[in-house]
């Protein structure tokens, strides 16, 4: 993980360190939770940081737009009648996130949809709710959002959201919007990046928000904590793929807001080498600081591996599902 250079880059909010800070002083492997450790706090450095980073706007495609720079992309349809927000960033960049809204008009949020729990995405809900929209999520999100989370990874425990916050709509499988006289469907993962993932297509200018199951030109983090894995990573990659035409613009959840399906197909591509190497060396016996030592990921670092998930870390995150 990360030593303690933290920094804004185009992909929004980020821990950029190099990449062998997963290990010790002696080389050692250090395991997630010392290296967030020694990154001094990674969810409360995010949050210092979203509260003064400045928020882009970028105009897809008709009334679509996406915000960068409150923690994952935030999509917004600006209809008529409301607007509706793709997932709510991080609760101290209101006033940038606020500012960045009345640019697309005056009308209200009416619709809140949040793609999974993860606090990057949902903690905008605090305020958000504020405004009075219908919040909607999966089933599996309202459960984590209700009770206190914790994720290994990250050595932290997050507490339940406020009851006004949480989403007042729910479902188990796919589901449809009709808003504005535009059309949205929802569709639910399975397990993926964690137990909750949904992706938001906006049919007609066809733009698909596939939130943290693509991560663009990064390496993703995976929660097992919560019902993640690598296999399911890949099935909802291929998912995506199976989703996207050539005209889809595909917003991802981290990395450079604005994608197509060649770069989803880079990504799955990306995922199932990996895998396939760190299966192979763990199935010929390689410990874990072994595995970590051949870099089963070199043929991607130059681009993958510039993120807050290091190289070193998403053998790691790899190893714990094969």
């Amino acid at each position: 993980m990360p030593s303690s250079q933290f920094q804004l880059s185009h992909s929004g909010l980020c821990l950029c360190g190099t990449p062998d800070t997963t290990f010790g002083a002696n080389g050692t492997w250090l395991s997630p939770r010392q290296s967030f450790a020694k990154a001094r706090g990674i969810v409360e450095t995010i949050k210092s940081k979203a509260a003064t980073a400045a928020i882009k706007v970028h105009h897809l495609r008709g009334n679509i737009a996406v915000l960068e720079g409150s923690g994952g992309n935030i999509a917004v349809q600006a209809g008529r009648a409301g607007k509706v927000l793709v997932d709510a960033g991080i609760a101290v960049s209101r006033p940038q996130v606020a500012s960045a809204l009345a640019t697309l008009g005056p009308e209200p949020v009416t619709h809140l949809i949040n793609t999974h729990w993860h606090f990057d995405h949902v903690d905008g809900n605090a305020w958000l709710h504020e405004l009075s929209p219908t919040i909607i999520a999966h089933v599996n999100t309202r459960r984590h959002l209700s009770t206190t989370q914790r994720v290994e990874d990250w050595d932290f425990d997050f507490v339940p959201l406020p009851d006004a916050a949480l989403p007042t709509e729910v479902f188990a499988t796919d589901h449809r919007l009709s808003l504005d006289g535009a059309n949205l469907a929802l569709r639910y993962y399975g397990p993926a990046h964690t137990d909750s993932d949904i992706s938001v297509h906006f049919e007609e200018p066809d733009v698909l928000h596939v939130a943290d199951t693509y991560w663009n030109g990064v390496y993703p983090f995976i929660d097992y904590s919560t019902g993640g894995g690598i296999d399911g990573s890949i099935r909802a990659a291929e998912a995506n793929l199976a989703q996207a035409t050539e005209s889809t613009i595909v917003i991802p959840g981290h990395g450079y807001p604005v994608s197509d399906r060649a770069g989803l197909q880079r990504f799955r591509d990306m995922l199932v080498t990996v895998r396939d190497k760190v299966a192979a060396l763990k199935a010929q016996g390689r410990s874990l600081e072994e595995i970590v030592a051949a870099r089963p990921t070199a043929a991607f670092d130059e681009v993958w591996g510039r993120f807050v998930i290091t190289p070193a870390l998403f053998t790691r995150l790899v190893h714990e599902g094969v």
